[in-house]
């Protein structure tokens, strides 16, 4: 854990004792303790400040007054348009119930790498969607050998 001097000097280092934790700096409340840590750091390494965020790794950032919002809309419209499914129906759930799968399934194979480029696209949606991690899990259970009725519940969850 890296801590923030709290006296004048601004330097960073592993010293407890004479140091704030970096976490009440990102999460606290405290706008003068976290202007002093940014001039700190654009002193101590070469950086500068380019102002809000607004997008991050395939996600948006939205800093308003009553807080930051982050989401992959974005990033989720690419997935269905790379997968042909803008105009699907939405549904509730993002698992049918009472379906079950197994690695033993028949029926028709679907092409593997589809399959796994579908669910690291799902996998990487769960940073935001956290509803649909238990079926995307579920579903990367069978990315070795799929077939239709796998791919079908992955397209559901899409």
């Amino acid at each position: 854990m890296w801590y923030l001097d709290n006296e004048a000097n601004n330097h960073i280092c592993e010293d407890k004792d004479k140091f704030i934790e970096l976490d009440e700096v990102i999460r606290g409340n405290n706008p003068k303790m976290f202007e002093d840590f940014k001039q700190a750091m654009i002193k101590e390494f070469e950086m500068m400040n380019i102002g809000f965020m607004f997008y991050y790794l395939g996600s948006e950032i939205k800093q308003e007054e009553d807080g930051i919002f982050v989401s992959q809309e974005k990033f989720a419209r690419d997935v269905l348009m790379k997968f042909k499914m803008e105009d699907c129906i939405r549904v509730n759930t993002p698992v049918e119930c009472g379906v079950k799968m197994s690695k033993n399934d028949e029926g028709e194979k679907i092409s593997s790498i589809t399959f796994k480029s579908l669910v690291g696209s799902l996998r990487y949606l769960t940073y935001t969607r956290v509803d649909i991690l238990f079926g995307v899990g579920l579903v990367s259970r069978f990315m070795k050998t799929p077939v239709m009725t796998h791919f079908k519940a992955l397209k559901r969850i899409l």
